[in-house]
């Protein structure tokens, strides 16, 4: 009894691996924000940035000239939360390059960001619209109520589903060829002991899938979940509004 009460309370106690890499990514991270925010407070703003604060100014003006031309006025502090996204996003999904677990290969992670920007999403609907954000459920009529109720979670079931989609298609493909190599290879050199004679192909192929299914699929799909993350929560902001700050500013132009 005592080994089964030890086995199941370690299975409580310790998460997955893909989540425990994820922690670790995030806690990297934590590390990295408090030594630039070190660095930021005892820089002297007369003298130009170096190094790693340099980058994070860059990334920062960047990404909030992207907030700007995609989702308007009203989102001036998105961009902080981009630059904490993206970072996690990106490096969940190349750390399979090192030979770690990757994090979005399991559903919980896709799944969590998903959930920050479904919750982005109606926080905005209700902070520009308020009372009248709960009249969407039942435009044009009434008895939509139901399928209104059921659209409403598709954002966040499609960049879920898109994003460990994505994740678990390469790592399956990526397992099937280094198999088939690896079979290749033991059998073409069956004269070696077993153990080494499967090791001859899998190097020559690898790299190259691992550049495409980790470095360039993790950024496009990086990419699309921060493209569709700012179109989504700005479609949410009233059109009159943007109209209504366009207007204001030509007066003071004007004056």
């Amino acid at each position: 009894m005592a080994g089964v009460y030890t086995e199941e309370y370690l299975k409580f106690k310790f998460p997955s691996a893909p989540i425990f890499i994820g922690l670790c990514i995030i806690l990297i991270l934590i590390v990295l924000a408090i030594i630039v925010g070190i660095k930021a407070r005892k820089a002297d703003y007369k003298k130009p940035s170096k190094g790693l604060l340099m980058i994070v100014e860059w990334a920062v003006e960047k990404l909030d000239a992207f907030v700007s031309d995609t989702m308007g006025e009203g989102f001036d502090n998105f961009g902080g939360i981009l630059l904490g996204v993206i970072p996690f996003l990106f490096l969940s999904f190349i750390i399979g390059i090192t030979g770690l677990p990757t994090p979005m290969n399991n559903i919980a992670v896709p799944l969590s960001l998903a959930l920050v920007t479904f919750i982005l999403i109606h926080f905005t609907a209700v902070r520009y619209n308020h009372w009248k954000y709960f009249k969407r459920f039942i435009d044009p009529f009434p008895f939509f109520l139901p399928i209104n109720l059921i659209s409403m979670w598709a954002p966040l079931i499609s960049m879920t589903i898109r994003m460990f989609g994505n994740a678990i298609v390469g790592w399956v493909l990526l397992s099937l060829i280094n198999w088939s190599l690896e079979s290749l290879s033991a059998s073409l050199f069956s004269f070696i002991n077993s153990g080494v004679n499967q090791i001859f192909f899998v190097p020559i192929a690898t790299p190259l899938l691992h550049a495409y299914f980790d470095l360039f699929s993790g950024f496009i799909q990086t990419m699309v979940f921060v493209f569709l993350t700012a179109l989504f929560i700005a479609q949410e902001k009233p059109e009159d509004l943007d109209n209504n700050v366009a207007l204001a500013t030509r007066k003071e132009v004007s004056k």
